[in-house]
């Protein structure tokens, strides 16, 4: 029997995904990795997909990915890149993180899109949520992975998020969601949680199995709050483990537009879980709430109904 050749030994393989608001939903475009043939024995799956979102934050993007290829075990993390239609040369970044799989969106379709569209091009039993301006530390993964396999009742962990001091940074919300955060007051223990935000988050892939998909009405906030308090009113435990850490940048200045979104996604969070009429009077709060501070630009989009969907007129 002839021997195989090189070529035979190793197989190429087209992966893409890509989102077109003209094709529903997806369109097949390319993306080149090559992959060693089986010798007899199945590749072990990943035992974590690391889930980054990206819209132009290259310098940033850069330091996340950097910062979970240090990370222990790696061979055991899949790292999922979806870039939401950059324009300052993420794309670039690529070539430098070949170990990475990258999903490339044709433009900014908001983080909770972006976030079914990674969960469904991932694999892993646990799936990492990071941010890009979020750089966990080598032991993070290992630690939250190890966590949830020795808790069944907790359907979510995440790190201590901590600042460029290692002090305890802005992490932990409230419902009904209004966008104040306050820090985690870490003890030697897992610290039981409701609402963390989804900045470092990692959740049983079996939970997504159940629900099908993040609810879209969010654009790009609100998402880690229903998805935070389904898994509560479905009694699962949420654990912050404060020996796991994260660094989280966050951001100065929003645009008018991103304030808009994070009202709307309360707004929709509380109409969901609170009723028409509650939901009615958040939305009309935030109106009025834009109006009184003057801030005529968000009110625009507020009244439009506009958020970060793909949608928007930036």
């Amino acid at each position: 029997m002839a021997r195989p050749t090189h070529a035979a030994i190793h197989a190429r393989i087209f992966i893409c995904v890509h989102l077109c608001p003209s094709v529903a939903p997806f369109s097949p475009h390319v993306k080149l990795l090559e992959v060693a043939e089986p010798s007899g024995q199945a590749p072990k799956p990943p035992k974590v997909s690391a889930l980054v979102v990206s819209y132009n934050r290259k310098a940033l993007l850069r330091r996340a990915l950097e910062a979970l290829e240090r990370s222990e075990a790696r061979d055991t993390i899949e790292i999922v890149v979806v870039d939401n239609g950059s324009t300052d040369g993420s794309q670039q970044l690529e070539s430098d993180f070949p170990r990475a799989r990258f999903i490339r969106i044709p433009r900014n379709f908001g983080l909770t899109k972006a976030l079914n569209l990674g969960v469904r091009g991932s694999e892993a039993e646990y799936v990492f949520f990071l941010h890009e301006d979020t750089e966990v530390f080598p032991d993070t993964t290992r630690l939250l992975a190890a966590l949830l396999d020795s808790q069944p009742d907790a359907g979510a962990v995440c790190p201590l998020l901590v600042d460029d001091a290692d002090r305890p940074a802005p992490q932990l919300g409230k419902f009904p969601p209004d966008d104040t955060w306050r820090p985690a007051e870490p003890g030697p223990d897992p610290l039981p949680v409701d609402y963390p935000r989804g900045a470092a988050l990692m959740i049983r892939r079996h939970f997504f199995t159940a629900i099908r998909q993040i609810d879209e009405r969010y654009g790009q906030f609100g998402s880690d709050a229903d998805l935070c308090f389904q898994l509560r009113r479905a009694g699962k435990k949420i654990l912050l483990l404060p020996q796991a850490r994260a660094r989280h940048q966050g951001r100065a200045a929003e645009s008018a537009l991103r304030i808009a979104d994070r009202k709307q996604g309360a707004t929709a969070w509380t109409g969901k879980y609170g009723g028409f009429w509650s939901g009615l009077r958040a939305q009309i709060a935030a109106v009025f709430g834009a109006l009184g501070s003057l801030q005529l630009t968000v009110l625009k989009y507020l009244l439009a109904g506009q958020k970060v969907d793909g949608s928007q007129q930036e």
